[in-house]
């Protein structure tokens, strides 16, 4: 199920182990949600993946060579264009207690240990890519009030000549009244 393919709203999921079972069953669990799923075996290849397109989620392995999760996720977090892609981190660490804090600190939005649920998994990816599809509809309805207010404020621009004086000052007071908006 592994696609570089972009949906409409640019929604998709970053899966990125080092190990080839886990992403694996990362897309076993995840399969079943109908999302672009983009595998990363590495935080370089993760870095790569994020710079060529947008995505709802990032699932992070914590441990792996080179730049490790921590790393990467520093780096996401670092970035204008990523910083806002939520992470949850997927770790096998026995010792996990520290290694949680570190993922919180990072940036993540969540934490879970492997094994995990899938059950769980696929609800908490769920509720992520809810919000992402929120936000984008968000973004298309201010996108469409900019450009309403511009088609009117044009609209009064080229009226104004042809007015009165009275008229431009009820212009004023409706512009002033547009731009509180």
């Amino acid at each position: 199920m592994s696609t570089e393919a972009t949906t409409d709203d640019g929604a998709g999921i970053l899966l990125v182990d080092d190990m080839e079972d886990n992403l694996t069953a990362l897309e076993a669990v995840l399969g079943s949600l109908n999302e672009p799923l983009v595998r990363a075996r590495s935080g370089e290849e993760a870095m790569k993946a994020l710079l060529r397109r947008r995505f709802a989620l990032v699932l992070l392995d914590v441990r792996m060579p080179g730049m490790d999760g921590f790393e990467t996720a520093a780096n996401i977090k670092r970035l204008d264009q990523t910083k806002d892609v939520p992470i949850i981190f997927l770790t096998g660490a026995e010792d996990d207690s520290g290694y949680a804090f570190r993922g919180y600190a990072t940036g993540a939005a969540d934490y879970l240990t492997k094994p995990f649920d899938p059950w769980v998994l696929r609800a908490k990816v769920t509720v992520f890519l809810d919000l992402h599809r929120k936000n984008q509809q968000l973004e298309r309805l201010l996108a469409r009030q900019r450009s309403d207010y511009e088609e009117v404020s044009k609209r009064l621009a080229s009226l104004e000549d042809e007015l009165t004086e009275a008229q431009r000052t009820q212009v004023k007071e409706l512009r002033h009244l547009l731009e509180k908006r």
